[in-house]
């Protein structure tokens, strides 16, 4: 068997079973991204799914100041904790704090590792102030948006866009909100089609290949169920190119061309999304429960 972490890793990112994820690493020589691939390829999983399989307690906050906003995800242990007057007044300070500190995460934690063992000290429970990212515009509006909010402008996802335009305010406010939260109904992971990590890109053309391969198709028909499939990969991952979740058979960039339109010229410079507890393993006992019932 493989090691157990990397089995553990695997099973979380794509939702296979344990002895799958076995096999997978297997045939890759315990290269993770290679397993994952191999797994799709097979038809066994969807890795881009995997966020929305893993959570962690604390909150998202975003603050706003002028031309320029900040979003941060701080843990903690328990949700009970999260809800915690205290925890939630400390999230909201450093929340205000951290538009000083740009994108650097571990300046901003070792600027408040003090503040923050001496809350674990009060609140009697591990947290921890896990990311930041910041966005500002020269001329337009930041505008932000948390779904499940538990307190203002913190909750379990947040979202930050950027418009630039010299639209009203009011107006932009209105439309930056519908766009914010389709945002975080969609999830997209780029901007635009350029933006899209060309290593990404080229992972999924490959297993897309290998796939349109296994139906026996030949290369010319396999070239040209790539671009749809590109494209129908583009509509799932990039922001401008989705459908609109309050009208499909609208995408986001014909919104904005509309809007544009009826007032001035507008443009998205940026979007931040942060999902409480994106990416963070849990329930060890459980993997290790099922492990041992494999190898009785």
């Amino acid at each position: 068997m493989a090691d157990l972490s990397l089995i553990k890793k695997l099973r979380e990112a794509t939702g296979c079973g344990i002895s799958d994820c076995n096999k997978a690493l297997a045939e890759a020589a315990d290269d993770f991204e290679k397993a994952v691939d191999w797994l799709r390829k097979k038809g066994l999983s969807s890795a881009s799914k995997k966020s929305g399989r893993v959570t962690s307690e604390g909150v998202v906050a975003l603050h706003i100041a002028g031309n320029k906003a900040v979003i941060v995800e701080v843990n903690s242990e328990t949700d009970f904790v999260a809800r915690n007057q205290k925890f939630q007044d400390f999230v909201a300070k450093i929340t205000t704090e951290a538009l000083a500190f740009g994108d650097d995460i571990a300046k901003f934690q070792a600027a408040k590792d003090e503040e923050v063992k001496s809350q674990i000290g009060v609140i009697g429970e591990n947290m921890n102030i896990r990311r930041l990212a910041n966005l500002e515009v020269s001329n337009g509006l930041v505008v932000s948006y948390v779904h499940n909010s538990i307190a203002p402008n913190m909750g379990k996802i947040g979202v930050l866009i950027a418009l630039e335009s010299a639209t009203a305010k009011d107006k932009l406010e209105e439309f930056g909100k519908q766009i914010a939260m389709h945002i975080a109904a969609a999830k997209p992971e780029s901007l635009s089609v350029d933006a899209v990590d060309p290593t990404r890109l080229a992972r999924e053309t490959d297993v897309l290949k290998d796939q349109a391969r296994a139906s026996g198709k030949p290369e010319s028909i396999i070239d040209k169920m790539i671009e749809g499939r590109i494209r129908k990969y583009y509509e799932e991952v990039v922001l401008l190119e989705q459908l609109f979740v309050m009208d499909d058979k609208l995408k986001i960039k014909d919104l904005l061309a509309k809007f544009s339109k009826d007032n001035s010229e507008t443009k998205i410079s940026g979007f931040k999304l942060f999902i409480l507890g994106e990416g963070i393993e849990k329930k060890e006992n459980d993997f290790a429960a099922e492990v041992a019932s494999m190898t009785k």
